[in-house]
């Protein structure tokens, strides 16, 4: 981190990480500012103008979110961020489990968002694997197959790696758990906008990301949730409010 000087001669940090947060696009600001003061209906209020402007400029993000990820607009869920995305991925899929002892599996790796809700569940009385990394960061394929059981409900392997910006094999993790007819999650807030993705490729039932990653706002997330084919059903962590 070097320093660079400001307006008023202080010289502050000059920040490099954008893995963990982006500035704002310039372009994303000039979009968006309209909704925070002339345009600034809620898109939940379908009874005036000022709500229908805001509904079809959330309708447009999410097509756009889509477009990014292969998927069918209506498949887009807009949350707070990745770390709401994760935690209504895998509490939400717990929810509407008929198992009576769920089993979830997950690697050691993984960001705290997808750990810390693994740990949850686990205190709910849910069963946990965490999977093991090599030296180079990869989870082995066996090892995953060998730890699938009749109760496993879901599989939640990251993208790309927020540390080491190491990427799993999402491909082959889909086709091992489809073989058992098991859902597939990953936390892509590292992968989106910067390597391509595609839902229908990877053969994914649940994505996360969030927008400060790639140059959007700070609060801002989506869940991708799959419609066709075997519909990914999720019990919902909060009630009311739409």
């Amino acid at each position: 981190m070097g320093e660079g000087a400001s307006a008023n001669g202080v010289r502050r940090p000059i920040y490099l990480d954008h893995h963990a947060t982006t500035p704002v696009d310039p372009r994303v600001l000039e979009s968006m500012l309209p909704y925070f003061t002339e345009r600034f209906g809620n898109p939940a209020s379908g009874s005036h103008s000022l709500g229908w402007e805001a509904r079809d400029a959330v309708e447009v993000a999410r097509e756009q979110v889509a477009t990014l990820l292969g998927a069918e607009p209506r498949e887009v869920i807009f949350t707070s961020g990745a770390t709401e995305a994760n935690n209504l991925a895998l509490k939400g899929t717990v929810g509407t489990s008929d198992q009576s002892t769920p089993h979830l599996v997950t690697v050691t790796t993984e960001h705290k968002s997808v750990l810390d809700p693994c740990a949850h569940l686990e205190r709910q009385g849910c069963q946990v694997t965490r999977l093991r990394v090599d030296g180079q960061g990869l989870i082995d394929l066996n090892e995953l197959r060998d730890s699938l059981r009749p109760s496993t409900v879901l599989v939640s392997v990251m993208a790309a790696n927020n540390e080491t910006g190491v990427m799993q094999p999402l491909e082959s993790v889909s086709a091992i758990a489809r073989e058992r007819g098991i859902r597939v999650h990953t936390d892509a807030a590292q992968a989106a906008g910067k390597v391509p993705l595609n839902v229908r490729a990877l053969d994914l039932d649940l994505l996360s990301l969030s927008g400060h990653k790639i140059y959007g706002p700070k609060g801002v997330g989506a869940l991708f949730v799959r419609r066709r084919g075997a519909k990914a059903k999720l019990a919902p962590q909060m009630e009311g409010g739409g």
